[in-house]
């Protein structure tokens, strides 16, 4: 446990900055490579595929609204499992959310060599994708050690990077699209777990941005309007974008490249180029903001006793949890550097369903405890809590035995690591 003189967080982050966080969480490499994907498995039901999907993670959003307006403490998901179930299962939820992160940091390192390529083709292999890797990670870890205020300037700029090019598009796609094309698009593999599986990996993030609520300003306030119009303007987004490319391209799922290819039939070179460019930035982009929410979790269990007390302290200058950051670096550039971008983001998504179930099952039990602390209640009682359970465990039905198998040894693993909690 930290001690009363022990350097603790600073409250410097507004609400727009929060909402900064947010969209810069979500909008990463899933934008620019869904089109192409949703089209192999949905055809021109893609598109509304991907609003059904955003309705879908908008009722578990929904339900980590309410849940941060109990606590102005950071922790997010691990807190309100360990307040409304105890130590052993916050521990657990805690413990998966932060394999998540740190697994999203390797698939995004990876994933940005990989992007990368498609400009300059000799950092697909080799000494230059390990550079590809470490350079820019090392970088953003960096920014994110001198103060939180550096990190969220750092989203501020890398949002703007990623989103102005899919305005670009959808600006675009306003004169070049055509109807036709969308209902004449290949009907599509037709396997709906997959797609359920791409369309959560595709909107996930969200679940991070109540973490660092300890410096947050006024995060009981703030939190619950972060969230849910940020996930509202994304899946706006998201349908535009998938119509557009689908109303562009002859088949948008033989593109590897489908926003860029559509850009450029429409525009041509330099218009690919910039939605290039944006996919390597929105990359960046939601890496660096899981550089900065991994370690508050990290943090958050060695302060409640779970792992080696220096993973608990923050760095007495700049306030940040220093020790804990510079661990996740240290175990995601190795998995980056030997796993694919595709393997890694499936562990992620899988480990992320455990964040999910254990809020929402969170839900009435701090409604129960804590309701007269709170600001803001759903309405319509448990409808929207189970729904959103049904949806959290409809995801989990999708997922494969291998991937369950190894969530499975993640949670065991967690347990005999509960069992050597500090006093």
């Amino acid at each position: 446990m930290t001690s009363p003189q022990a350097p603790a967080f600073r409250r410097v982050v507004s609400r727009w900055q929060i909402v900064t966080l947010a969209l810069n969480d979500v909008i990463g490499s899933g934008i620019y490579l869904l089109p192409a994907a949703a089209a192999a498995l949905l055809g021109p039901w893609s598109v509304w595929a991907v609003v059904v999907a955003g309705g879908a993670v908008l009722l578990i959003v929904l339900c980590f609204a309410e849940a941060a307006t109990y606590f102005d403490q950071p922790g997010g998901a691990y807190l309100y499992a360990r307040e409304a179930f105890g130590d052993f299962v916050g521990f657990e939820v805690g413990w998966m959310t932060w394999l998540a992160r740190t697994a999203s940091v390797a698939a995004l390192s990876a994933g940005f060599a990989q992007a990368a390529a498609f400009l300059w083709p000799g950092v697909a292999g080799g000494w230059a994708r390990g550079t590809a890797i470490v350079a820019p990670t090392l970088a953003l870890t960096y920014l994110n050690y001198i103060g939180i205020r550096s990190g969220v300037r750092t989203a501020v700029v890398l949002v703007i990077g990623k989103v102005v090019p899919l305005l670009v598009f959808v600006a675009l796609g306003v004169k070049f699209a055509q109807a036709s094309r969308v209902a004449a698009q290949p009907a599509g593999s037709g396997d709906l777990s997959a797609a359920a599986l791409l369309l959560l990996y595709a909107y996930a993030g969200f679940e991070n941005t109540p973490a660092p609520a300890g410096e947050y300003r006024d995060p009981r306030r703030d939190l619950p309007f972060a969230l849910v119009f940020h996930i509202v303007v994304i899946m706006a987004l998201y349908a535009t974008v998938q119509w557009v490319a689908l109303a562009t391209l002859e088949n948008a799922a033989a593109s590897a490249t489908p926003l860029a290819d559509a850009a450029r039939g429409m525009a041509g070179p330099a218009a690919g180029l910039l939605l290039t460019i944006g996919a390597t930035l929105s990359i960046l982009g939601t890496n660096s903001e899981s550089i900065l929410i991994g370690p508050r979790y990290l943090h958050a269990l060695a302060r409640d006793g779970y792992g080696p007390a220096i993973l608990g302290r923050l760095h007495p200058r700049y306030r940040t949890p220093d020790a804990a950051l510079f661990l996740q670096i240290a175990i995601a550039l190795p998995l980056a550097l030997t796993g694919t971008f595709v393997g890694l983001a499936t562990l992620s998504v899988v480990a992320r369903l455990s964040t999910y179930f254990g809020t929402i099952a969170a839900l009435p039990v701090l409604r129960r405890r804590l309701g007269h602390e709170g600001s803001w209640r759903l309405p319509g009682g448990l409808a929207i809590p189970l729904v959103a359970a049904a949806v959290t465990l409809a995801l989990v039905a999708s997922a494969t035995a291998r991937h369950l198998a190894s969530a499975g040894i993640a949670l065991a693993v967690g347990a005999a690591i509960y069992k050597l909690r500090r006093p």
